[in-house]
């Protein structure tokens, strides 16, 4: 650099102060994580954990954000987990993700700074930790009512509590969930007003309630197969007369094949959704489905997966695979349906 007077100074490098700056290491971490938070759908998926009551949330929660298809959401949240912001935990059949600690504090501020009219991060119950005390669930409870009470303005409120409450019981105690027990309270009321609001409209989208004995086989395979067909040209619901605690572990895998994510989990049945449907598809468990004017009744004779072998598994669910179409091509006479 030449100065005024016709003398040349050189640069002394600020050691000091470089070295305060972030290593190149830290720094390609650092913009590895902000690329991968400059996407939407990542950033409403990191708010919506953030501000879940029990601080986790899975991806038919993050689903409802978007029109994406849950194998893309699923991606998504890869992306996140890949850079470090997230982590996840398989129980059963639902895969939960969480803000990696360390970063809370950071997204905390991300989020609140840019968007504070729509995350509150402060004053949410405290996730559960493995060794905590039970947490006391009627707050989140609570939350579970306002929020779906506003979502179906023409049920009572007082019907929605009763609705949430009861769905709560019934899974804690047939299903026997526990950490989970809330997010599953919420999408098992859900459905449940849904189909209460359902059948007092009638849409004339055709309704179809598989229900077997557990819930954790044939009619979980039965419900993904005709959602992979005719989506959402048909509401499809799935219960058990005594429902297990999972869904048996090969069927697991089927319905994996079938991209169903953590769309499925076993619920008993309710009256709720009988009088919802417009066809009750039973499949071993006797006569338990209450009987009402109107509504079309089946049972299938397919075969239990419970105590089959891979290939057994494979052979009913061929023989679902069939009796699926054939029940399509009479409520959708138009819709094409892949060779099998």
């Amino acid at each position: 650099m030449t100065t005024t007077s016709g003398a040349t100074e050189t640069c002394a490098p600020l050691t000091p102060l470089a070295s305060r700056a972030m290593s190149a290491a830290a720094a390609d971490d650092v913009a590895r994580a902000l690329k991968a938070l400059a996407d939407p759908l990542r950033l409403r998926a990191l708010s919506l954990i953030s501000a879940s009551p029990t601080g986790e949330a899975c991806v038919c929660d993050i689903s409802e954000l978007t029109d994406v298809s849950q194998p893309t959401v699923s991606h998504h949240l890869k992306v996140l987990k890949e850079v470090g912001l997230l982590t996840s935990e398989r129980r059963g059949t639902w895969v939960y993700y969480r803000i990696v600690p360390a970063h809370r504090g950071a997204l905390r501020s991300l989020l609140e700074t840019f968007a504070p009219a729509t995350v509150d991060l402060t004053s949410r119950t405290a996730p559960p930790q493995p060794d905590a005390q039970p947490v006391d669930l009627d707050p989140l409870l609570d939350r579970v009512v306002r929020d779906l009470a506003e979502r179906f303005p023409a049920i009572e409120p007082d019907r929605v509590r009763d609705v949430v409450r009861d769905s709560s019981t019934a899974l804690a105690r047939s299903a026997g969930v526990d950490r989970h027990l809330v997010v599953l309270t919420e999408r098992f009321a859900r459905q449940r007003l849904e189909d209460l609001a359902r059948a007092a409209t009638r849409d004339g989208v055709p309704h179809v309630l598989f229900v077997c004995v557990a819930n954790a086989g044939r009619s979980q395979l039965a419900a993904a197969l005709l959602h992979r067909y005719a989506g959402d040209a048909v509401v499809v619901r799935s219960a058990g007369s005594a429902p297990a605690s999972d869904v048996h572990a090969h069927v697991r895998t089927a319905l994996d094949d079938l991209d169903v994510g953590d769309a499925v989990f076993p619920k008993p049945l309710t009256d709720d959704a009988v009088r919802a449907a417009d066809v009750v598809v039973t499949m071993g468990c006797g006569d338990v489905c209450p009987v009402y004017p109107g509504i079309r009744y089946e049972d299938w004779a397919v075969g239990d997966p419970a105590l089959a072998s891979p290939e057994g598994v494979d052979a009913i669910r061929a023989d679902i695979d069939a009796h699926v179409r054939t029940l399509l091509r009479e409520l959708l006479p138009d819709l094409a349906l892949p060779s099998a």
